[in-house]
């Protein structure tokens, strides 16, 4: 095992599940929890995802995972097992086998990558997301009715990125279905569009594929357009909180072009 992994305190509460530990890596993903890592063990192998076990935006992420993830799992990989202790929250997904997607123009990923984003906006709104109403974007939009074109009913995944989206044995996964939202559909295809753009798209070669999505076609041009704008703002606020942090920049120029390609003056 690692040394960056946690101590025997922890291996106690997933050993009711994992049975024996043989091996235990963290991987490369995973920035917004404690533990990621892949566990080679008796009952076996599992992607372990964890938390300290306190109150707030972190922990609740991991809750959320754990509830969506029945709803998913045809898109996603499937939630083994959790458990629980006064200073952890773990959950164990099976392991697929996939790569990081590529969103590069003329990258052969991208047939399978707009495939995903369509079928994530085919799964039903289940119940248990009515209450996650997405709002993130609702504070960059120009007014209150703006904001309200970002409302739905859709079952929303929004964290689309080349990591987050795996390709591999004639299937594709979305994982890390941390902040799962109800919107309006239009957002996922987007935030794809706003991610291609980032990876070097123009603007319009990343909306052909938005295309793919039944949401986005049906979508306003108004709604889409406050979307945009609402970008703009929404990454050069963050980049000049955090000029630390090039990827702000870059999502950034990428809204700034999209914006541009659409005509729209902030």
């Amino acid at each position: 095992m690692t040394d960056s992994l946690p101590g025997p305190e922890f291996w106690t509460v997933v050993h009711p599940y994992t049975g024996e530990v043989s091996n235990a890596e963290r991987t490369a993903r995973g920035f917004s929890s404690d533990v990621t890592a892949l566990v080679d063990c008796e009952k076996g192998p599992f992607f372990v995802k964890a938390m300290r076990n306190r109150p707030g935006g972190r922990r609740d992420s991991l809750m959320r995972e754990r509830l969506i993830n029945p709803f998913v799992r045809s898109v996603s990989p499937a939630l083994c097992w959790e458990a629980e202790s006064e200073e952890w929250t773990v959950l164990g997904f099976e392991v697929v086998e996939g790569r990081s997607s590529t969103f590069d123009f003329g990258s052969p990923d991208l047939p399978a990558v707009a495939s995903v984003v369509r079928r994530i906006g085919e799964i039903p709104l289940p119940p248990v997301a009515q209450a996650w109403a997405e709002t993130r974007w609702n504070r960059f939009a120009a007014d209150e009715r703006e904001a309200g074109l970002f409302a739905g009913d859709s079952l929303l995944y929004t964290d689309i990125n080349p990591s987050n989206l795996l390709i591999g044995g004639g299937a594709t996964w979305a994982v890390d279905w941390s902040w799962p939202t109800r919107g309006a559909g239009f957002i996922d295809p987007a935030c794809l569009v706003l991610q291609l753009i980032a990876a070097g798209h123009d603007a319009k070669s990343a909306e052909s594929w938005a295309q793919w999505c039944p949401a986005w076609v049906s979508a306003g041009p108004r709604a889409i357009n406050a979307f945009v704008l609402a970008n703009v703002r929404m990454y050069e606020t963050f980049s000049k909180r955090k000029p630390e942090a090039p990827w702000l920049a870059t999502m950034a120029t990428a809204a700034r072009s999209w914006s541009d390609h659409r005509n729209l003056a902030k």
